[in-house]
């Protein structure tokens, strides 16, 4: 039987970026337009915040 080795490659740290998506109101048409970006964990409420 195949020994797991998967779980011993996770160091434990998570993720330090994650993918923001934001919806913003265009001011040529009119429509909302989907902004995303790759932001760091700590960035994240100063991004939504602009």
């Amino acid at each position: 039987m195949a020994k797991k080795t998967v779980a011993s490659l996770q160091k434990g740290e998570g993720r330090t970026y994650s993918k923001v998506i934001k919806m913003v109101k265009s001011p040529k048409t009119g429509a909302y337009v989907f902004q995303s970006e790759m932001v760091p964990n700590e960035k994240v409420n100063e991004f939504l915040a602009k």
